[in-house]
């Protein structure tokens, strides 16, 4: 048996919400036993058009009366939602009320209108984000698919129902079934607060379920480059097997040129060209920044290049590297780390690191640096070998190319 409740049931508009075009939305406040709640109508109206004490406007305009018959609606279907609730014997709370409400009439549910937010951003790569960021919406979507049907037997939520509850659990499940770290989570989950303030803004939802959720990276794990003798190392050393030493090649060839994984991903014939002196060059816009690079290959990096320039699957794909997903890249370079006695966290990143580290150990000038690996320029990145010898020829080169 139910208690007994209090119950309440106003309509008003919300002053402190008021628009640029000087309209504020109309909300149904219920309340019960001293718990509130409140829906958004989805109706706007000038306030001086509403009439707080009869709850309604007194316009006798189109717009007004639609307003008018819309709150009428409302008030009727929450008066049927909490009648209904008595009579199955169920407590009528005011977030009860609300949740037969939202079923009843068909509200908006969370992972259809977040795949069409990733669509939205799909539309902004080029001008707003990078392939890279889109990219990142499609996986999370993914996940939540997953883990919606897996936590709670279900294909979809409505969308008021994403909580602090859901955004924990949905955490969780990134970093055990899909191994996601900490930091690759928190990136994921950035990704969902963005949406979730787009639906806030759209006056989709009332709560921001993030509010009180801490999303905190982890510090500790810090890259650290590659010295020059365990490059030789890494370089020289004989793998047990195809698939090691196809990652060890593809490690080598970023941290010998500074590419970024996605860049060396997609690097492509027609990215590969030679000048007039017979230097060999990579000429490729950036993935992130679609900024031209301009990298010198000097003999190891060409060197790998010829290894897999007959490789048919590759040459299906129109692709100069044997390069899987960066998940099971950095999973392998964790074997070849073991192979070599490297006690360094190797992973796609730690090669652009390494590069510019050894760079820098050279006698590379540091503007030059910022200017490969961050800053959107004529120039794109140099390159380096093991050696003072092909070091000094980089330079000279690139410096050639300054001029």
């Amino acid at each position: 048996m139910y208690q007994r409740t209090t119950f309440n049931v106003v309509f008003f508009c919300k002053k402190t919400k008021i628009s640029k075009k000087g309209k504020a939305p109309i909300y149904a406040r219920i309340t019960t036993s001293g718990q509130t709640t409140e829906i958004y109508t989805q109706c706007q109206i000038e306030p001086e058009r509403w009439n707080q004490r009869l709850e309604r406007s007194l316009y006798k305009g189109e717009v007004d009366q639609q307003i008018n018959s819309i709150v009428a609606s409302y008030r009727a279907n929450i008066l049927a939602a909490y009648d209904l609730l008595l009579k199955e014997n169920k407590t009528p709370d005011c977030f009860s009320i609300k949740q037969r409400l939202s079923n009843a009439s068909g509200s908006r549910m969370f992972l259809v209108e977040f795949s069409k937010y990733c669509d939205k951003r799909q539309q902004e790569v080029g001008t707003r984000i990078t392939q890279v960021t889109c990219n990142k919406y499609h996986r999370l979507l993914r996940y939540m698919t997953e883990y919606t049907k897996q936590q709670y037997r279900k294909d979809d939520l409505p969308l008021d129902m994403v909580s602090y509850e859901y955004i924990d659990g949905l955490n969780t499940f990134m970093q055990t079934a899909h191994q996601c770290r900490n930091n690759g989570a928190v990136n994921l989950l950035c990704c969902l607060k963005n949406f979730i303030l787009f639906a806030i803004r759209n006056e989709w939802i009332e709560k921001n379920p993030f509010q009180y959720y801490k999303m905190k990276i982890d510090k500790t794990n810090v890259k650290v480059p590659l010295t020059k003798e365990e490059l030789d190392i890494l370089i020289s050393k004989e793998m047990p097997n195809e698939r090691l030493e196809c990652i060890r090649d593809v490690f080598c060839f970023c941290a010998l040129t500074g590419l970024a994984f996605t860049d060396a991903d997609n690097l492509q014939k027609r990215h590969i060209t030679t000048d007039d002196s017979g230097t060999t060059w990579i000429h490729k816009p950036r993935e992130k920044t679609s900024v031209i690079s301009r990298v010198p290959l000097l003999p190891y990096p060409l060197k790998i290049l010829q290894k897999y320039e007959h490789n048919p699957e590759l040459q299906l794909k129109g692709k100069l590297l044997p390069i899987p997903s960066n998940q099971k890249m950095n999973s392998y370079l964790k074997e070849i780390g073991t192979i070599c006695n490297i006690h360094k966290n190797l992973t796609t990143h730690c090669a652009r690191h390494t590069f510019a580290t050894l760079a820098i150990e050279y006698g590379m000038p540091i503007d030059i640096i910022a200017k490969i690996q961050t800053v959107p320029g004529t120039m794109g990145r140099e390159e380096f070998f093991f050696n003072n010898v092909s070091m000094i020829k980089l330079a000279c080169i690139f410096r050639r190319s300054v001029v």
